[in-house]
């Protein structure tokens, strides 16, 4: 039952506030993160879209071109081979975190020995900056003298006298596994913390009816995760589509362009070919499709998952 202490704030002798005061308590409380989102998001994003309407080269932004960026931006093969690159990255990465973190958090929840110690050693990678990750893995797997490359990929000729990242057929593939590495334990530590918070009551009803163990997963725990498992699964696919440190320390988007990541490719044009209004457009571009997906995907799991 809601009582009134429970339902608006008291000041400190315990009198109700004005309506006015009432009015404008939640917006103040809400004030400082909308201020921080609109100065570091909202302005740079309203900026980014004016970039991408003009001619903006080397520094300078001149006349206003309309949707010229985008329309060269959209009619270069190399936009669509970072696009691609990106979609086979998350299609190969993202599915296996997922299966292997819900694995490895059913796991985690049968009360195996050692899981105290073993659960924070599971934050190890992810906790590690991307930078750091991409500089470990560099070293692991660098030409004939990596830990990694000499005692496994040259002991079992899978690779010759050169970094696995330097094999334009390799290098996209070694980046996924550095990548499955350092998220599938954020997965699974979700993942267990979901199955931690179910409730008992229906395992023990499906214990007293004599479901087995596979008709109790799918039947009680999976619809009753399946929440956790969309969100969760939505922003991990967000995040790995964006994915730029590990690339740029370990291949720079090469060799050529064999990784070269939509992020990649905006900070090449940004930084290297200073064509700042095509890179905009890139970026406006990627936003415009994530939100465009994002929208769809939440009245899909809306609807027919009922995750939100």
């Amino acid at each position: 039952m809601t009582t009134v202490s429970d339902a608006v704030p008291v000041d400190m002798h315990g009198a109700l506030p004005a309506p006015r005061e009432r009015f404008w308590y939640p917006y103040l409380l809400i004030a400082p993160s909308m201020i921080t989102l609109t100065v570091v998001s909202l302005i740079p994003f309203i900026y980014t879209v004016y970039l991408s309407l003009h001619a903006a080269k080397f520094g300078r932004v001149t006349e206003f071109i309309g949707v010229d960026n985008y329309i060269q931006l959209l009619t270069d093969g190399r936009f669509w081979n970072s696009i691609g690159i990106a979609l086979v990255f998350v299609g190969i990465a993202v599915p296996i975190e997922f299966m292997l973190g819900l694995a490895g958090a059913l796991v985690l929840n049968q009360q195996i020995r050692g899981r105290s110690i073993l659960i924070p050693l599971l934050f190890m990678p992810t906790m590690m900056a991307p930078i750091v990750v991409g500089l470990l893995w560099k070293i692991m797997l660098a030409g004939s003298w990596g830990f990694i490359s000499y005692n496994v990929l040259e002991r079992f000729h899978l690779i010759g006298q050169t970094s696995v990242f330097a094999s334009p057929d390799l290098a996209l593939y070694a980046l996924i596994f550095v990548d499955i590495w350092q998220w599938t334990p954020f997965m699974m530590l979700a993942f267990f913390a979901g199955l931690q918070a179910l409730p008992l009551g229906p395992y023990r009803a499906a214990a007293v009816d004599g479901a087995n163990g596979v008709q109790i997963f799918f039947n009680i725990t999976l619809p009753m995760l399946t929440p956790l498992l969309v969100v969760i699964g939505l922003l991990r696919f967000i995040d790995a589509f964006k994915v730029f440190d590990t690339v740029f320390v370990l291949t720079g988007g090469g060799p050529g362009i064999a990784t070269e990541t939509p992020s990649i490719l905006a900070n090449k044009m940004t930084f290297e070919f200073w064509n700042i209004g095509e890179a905009s457009a890139l970026a406006v571009l990627v936003w415009i499709a994530f939100f465009a997906f994002c929208n769809i995907f939440y009245q899909v799991a809306k609807k027919r998952l009922n995750a939100f």
